[in-house]
């Protein structure tokens, strides 16, 4: 890799005064080059050769000094730069020489991660400050730790678009949050304390760049791609699923790996649509295929029941399924979350608007299948029923109530002698009104419907009471 110089603009002339040929400072640094004292840097660089380097272009007016302090996490390690590079004057380059400095060494300066949503019980804490609630907006660093409730949720941007989503029930903490100040590349490490992290990362632009997800048990990392980390701390065990790229995992007790090493040196490199469970008492599980996404068995249902509910074509070889409710097609804004063993999942009230819903399968090692995502709107629209026959009559009043007012409503009646209303006695298409009267019944059983039309912001909505029936005796 190579990186420009930086520009020339002048230094302080009383430093570079300080440095100038033929000073009194400059006889005392260059007979004192063998006795100053190497950096503890310096002193694990007995072998530079084998360290990895990045390639620094010389110009005008650059000393080893200099680059050492804008570039270098020690300044002293210009020691290290003159031996690595077999400078025989520090104080004076030439322009245009590649110079090799190590990237160990290389300055890091801290990045950021914004919250982008939020949604129920969220806290957060830097390093062991007490926790306080998370809000849209706020920005967090490295040593910030993320606690979601249940029910609770929290997405982090980070500085390249790249998104972590932290589901409920979870705790995270920002481990790396850097950038190489020569080089540019980007060092994120998120540490997994318990439950699940959902990673959205763009694809690495910088051969070092690095972003891994560590449990007590794996370490997970990636170039680029969207995978999820679930720790299970009664288990101990890890699962790591892959939708798209490819994630190197490896044991938690394992050395950590350097920036720039390729994934295909991990224990495990698990490729998209599988996924892996870690064990405390083994090694790296073994890649297994994810289970295929499920379906919904009415992707189009208005959501106008008191409680959304969804119910799924069901996966002989599901163990249980994963549902989520989020405002966003990504999920990076969700609200609702739930694991169920059988294929239907209710959430209870949710105001009225539109949403998406996302479903897994998941397998009988725990392991989260591929998911789906639905939209769907939520418009709440009740209909209660009642019949009754007035009395010394054979006369049957039957009332209904639409509970969406404040809409135009027109309501169809239908009366029938059988459970399927196909030959109805009466069917009535355009009462307005809250009620009709049916007279002169003869003896029987009788089944009956009402069913409420309302035209709402250019879109048809329609919600059909269930069949009911009564017996009219002799």
């Amino acid at each position: 890799m190579t990186v420009a110089g930086p520009d020339t603009t002048p230094r302080d002339p009383a430093r570079a005064a300080r440095r100038a040929p033929g000073s009194g400072l400059v006889a005392v640094l260059a007979a004192a080059f063998c006795l100053l004292p190497v950096s503890s840097n310096a002193q694990k660089s007995d072998k530079p050769a084998r360290e990895a380097t990045t390639i620094y272009v010389t110009r005008a007016g650059d000393t080893l000094y200099d680059l050492a302090d804008r570039y270098l996490r020690d300044p002293r390690d210009w020691v290290v730069l003159r031996k690595l590079n077999h400078v025989a004057d520090p104080l004076h380059l030439q322009p245009g020489v590649q110079l090799r400095l190590p990237v160990t060494l290389l300055k890091q300066e801290p990045s950021t991660a914004r919250v982008v949503a939020v949604s129920g019980p969220a806290t957060h804490a830097f390093r062991q400050n007490p926790f306080v609630p998370v809000t849209v907006g706020m920005v967090l660093v490295e040593g910030d730790r993320v606690r979601t409730g249940h029910e609770g949720f929290v997405t982090l941007e980070l500085d390249d678009g790249s998104h972590v989503s932290v589901p409920q029930d979870s705790t995270i903490e920002i481990g790396a949050l850097r950038q190489t100040v020569l080089t540019g590349s980007k060092d994120r490490v998120i540490n997994l304390k318990q439950g699940e992290v959902d990673s959205e990362i763009n694809h690495a632009t910088k051969k070092d760049d690095r972003f891994q997800i560590r449990s007590p048990s794996v370490v997970a990392g990636v170039r680029g791609t969207r995978f999820r980390v679930n720790y299970d701390g009664d288990e101990q065990s890890t699962a790591v699923a892959v939708l798209d790229g490819a994630v190197g995992v490896d044991a938690a007790r394992m050395p950590p790996r350097a920036p720039g090493v390729p994934l295909q040196a991990s224990t495990q490199l698990v490729g998209a649509h599988f996924g892996s469970v870690t064990r405390a008492t083994g090694g790296v599980g073994g890649p297994v295929a994810l289970l295929p996404a499920p379906a919904l068995a009415d992707p189009g249902k208005m959501q106008d029941d008191k409680e959304v509910a969804f119910d799924l074509v069901p996966d002989p070889n599901a163990h249980a399924y994963r549902v989520q409710i989020a405002r966003d097609a990504d999920l990076f804004d969700l609200i609702r979350d739930q694991r169920v063993t059988t294929p239907h999942a209710s959430f209870g009230a949710l105001p009225d608007g539109n949403y998406f819903v996302r479903i897994a399968s998941i397998d009988g090692i725990g392991l989260e299948g591929l998911p789906q995502t639905y939209a769907f709107e939520r418009r709440q629209f009740g209909l209660d029923v009642s019949a009754g026959q007035r009395a010394g009559s054979r006369d049957f009043e039957f009332r209904w109530l639409a509970s969406r007012t404040g809409v135009e409503t027109r309501f169809r009646f239908v009366l029938a002698t059988t459970d399927d209303l196909r030959d109805p006695l009466v069917d009535r298409t355009d009462l307005t009104a809250g009620q009709i009267v049916v007279s002169d019944l003869p003896p029987g059983v009788y089944y009956w419907t009402v069913i409420a039309e309302q035209f709402e912001n250019g879109r048809f909505y329609q919600k059909g009471s269930s069949i009911r029936s009564f017996t009219l005796a002799r």
